[in-house]
């Protein structure tokens, strides 16, 4: 008896030890609602990695035949050996297979009169780097650990891509669309770029993340714009949502920031790294018929083209749910482009939360964030991430990795306070909660030489105009959009209009993640002043009412600083440079600015006193 017991003590051992074995072999782990890396799936030189290419439902480079997207995978060896189902991290880029060199006059010219035709830019030609079968080694090592399978794929007319980069166009939503499909067995894979060979994703539970920044964060949203089934859940980081908010505002020709002179003409250009043979054809049709015809540089207004590459257009379809992520110091991909689409998100009653940051472009959630969001949303793994904070925001002084959490942005707390202008040209104005009658007009020269940062530190100074709150006596916290309202007239028919919300007095340098002074910004077209779609030549000396959003924010403003308003014309790092001159005059009865602020009237006007 004594040995039998030992027998089977002995035996229910081993089957425990073999089931922990086998567990940590292969079957994804779970601890406070997270997948957890799983040493079974770490050894890299295990994993299984190939390529294949997927058709979509579209040809976009003339051939005749349907484009086929380049995919490659990468997977634990036991989606092979035992089996395993796991569910896939994609992403997707016309980045991956290299980009266009840095070449002298590729970008436009920013130093012409409004309005003019302006000149022709040089043309580069993108030479294709990779070898197969990988596309791209990104997120890899982060999510394969955790019991995902990873799949990178290349955009249309990019890499080892067939079609054309439209930069926007309905191509780039369905080609992920068509890697999607396969992902869930509705279409084949195929060997080859040209054979019937196929290949099937018998490893895939049919549940999909996607994620990637900038550019590779806009495809995620693209293809979520689809309706695609299988497409659970996206994190977006600094996405460009609209083409149109990054390479215009407010019916103004405008940069993005750090890259004077782009524009999405550039950026076609820039990517297109496909086949050398589909190029002509491809320059033909996308870049010297669609987009010459459409993206207007000359008058900057809004049009169907635009239209077309707005995914808040597009969003009907859309199921997936969305953790956006941006940074409020972001001037290349500007926060609005996030904010304008969860704000959509939530009105259609999709899951949907934010994270904002205090520094430039990228920047992703933290792990410990998108672990939670793909664990519930892929794994099905009940965690509760549904019902956290909608709103997690990082603190000036805080690090990436513990954002506060709000029950929304804006902060619910927060209303607008509207502020008027007092005179104080060529020295500085005032800021004053209270409206006075009779503040006159004030007279700014349009001088595209000097940076905003400048003017704004100028004790005096014709080429701007700027207006101040009194020192805070306690801190502001702004929470929101704010908008500005600008009644003014011009010297000639057409002007830029360029306005900064900074943060006063300006200090030496920057923190090495925030930039102390700018509290946001704005662009606008006053011919635009009735329509972004229809401009008009602006009557010289005609006054005229123009108002629009500055990008939205979440700040505090410390104690003795002061808010301050600055009025310019040409934004040397953004704007077209037209000759100087022009004069700009603002009437100050008709001028005010609306600022949300926590604690709405009552908390501004007690800081100012």
């Amino acid at each position: 008896m004594k040995n039998l017991t030992k027998l089977i003590f002995i035996l229910s051992f081993l089957i425990t030890a073999t089931n922990a074995q086998a567990q940590e072999k292969s079957v994804p782990i779970f601890e406070n609602g997270e997948a957890q890396i799983i040493p079974a799936f770490q050894d890299s030189s295990k994993w299984v990695r190939h390529d294949l290419w997927v058709e979509a439902e579209f040809d976009t480079d003339g051939d005749g035949k349907l484009d086929r997207m380049h995919v490659s995978v990468a997977r634990p060896y036991q989606t092979d050996t035992e089996g395993l189902k796991l569910p896939i991290i994609y992403v997707s880029s016309p980045y991956f297979a290299g980009v266009a060199p840095d070449v002298e006059g590729a970008f436009w010219d920013v130093k012409q009169e409004l309005g003019a035709t302006p000149k022709d830019h040089v043309h580069p030609e993108v030479v294709r780097t990779g070898k197969r079968p990988i596309i791209s080694n990104s997120h890899i090592e982060k999510w394969i650990p955790r019991g995902y399978i990873v799949v990178h794929s290349s955009s249309p007319g990019t890499g080892l891509s067939q079609g054309a980069p439209t930069v926007g166009g309905d191509n780039e939503s369905l080609a992920p669309k068509a890697v999607i499909d396969w992902l869930c067995g509705r279409i084949p894979g195929y060997t080859s770029i040209d054979g019937d060979e196929q290949v099937k994703a018998f490893w895939s539970t049919g549940k999909v993340g996607m994620t990637g920044t900038s550019y590779n964060g806009t495809i995620p949203l693209a293809a979520a714009t689809t309706g695609v089934e299988g497409l659970e859940a996206i994190i977006p980081i600094a996405p460009n949502t609209s083409y149109y908010h990054y390479y215009r505002s407010n019916g103004l020709v405008r940069s993005p920031g750090g890259y004077l002179g782009e524009d999405i003409d550039v950026l076609y250009e820039f990517i297109h790294s496909g086949d050398e043979s589909k190029r002509a054809y491809n320059n033909k049709t996308v870049r010297d018929t669609e987009m010459k015809n459409g993206m207007d540089r000359i008058s900057g207004d809004y049009n169907d083209f635009w239209a077309g590459r707005d995914y808040i257009n597009d969003m009907g379809p859309m199921k997936a749910a969305l953790l956006m992520s941006h940074g409020f110091n972001d001037w290349n991909v500007m926060p609005e482009h996030s904010y304008r689409i969860y704000e959509a998100a939530k009105a259609k009653g999709l899951p949907a939360q934010i994270y904002y940051h205090q520094y430039g472009h990228g920047g992703p959630p933290p792990m410990k964030m998108m672990n939670r969001w793909f664990t519930h949303y892929l794994h099905g793994i009940d965690n509760g991430v549904e019902k956290d904070a909608r709103a997690w925001i990082v603190r000036e002084d805080d690090k990436m990795s513990n954002p506060t959490a709000y029950a929304d942005y804006p902060n619910p707390d927060a209303s607008d306070v509207t502020l008027y202008l007092q005179p104080g040209a060529p020295l500085r104005g005032s800021l004053s909660t209270e409206k006075s009658k009779n503040q006159g007009k004030e007279t700014l020269v349009d001088n595209y030489s000097f940076k905003g940062g400048a003017l704004a530190q100028a004790e005096m100074t014709e080429h701007r105009l700027i207006y101040v709150t009194p020192k805070l006596t306690e801190a502001i916290h702004i929470s929101g959009t704010p908008k500005v309202t600008v009644r003014m007239s011009s010297s000639k028919t057409a002007a830029n209009l360029s306005v900064w919300l900074v943060s006063l007095p300006w200090k030496d340098g920057r923190r090495t993640k925030v930039t102390d002074n700018i509290i946001t910004r704005g662009w606008a077209d006053p011919q635009n002043h009735k329509s972004i779609r229809e401009s008009e030549p602006l009557i010289p000396g005609e006054f005229y009412e123009v108002t629009f959003d500055l990008m939205p924010d979440d700040q505090i403003i410390p104690k003795g600083q002061q808010i301050g308003l600055m009025i310019f014309s040409s934004d040397k790092e953004y704007t077209l440079w037209p000759s100087p001159g022009t004069e700009l005059t603002v009437d100050l009865d008709g001028t005010s600015i609306q600022l949300p602020v926590v604690g709405g009237a009552e908390s501004l006007k007690k800081a100012m006193k």
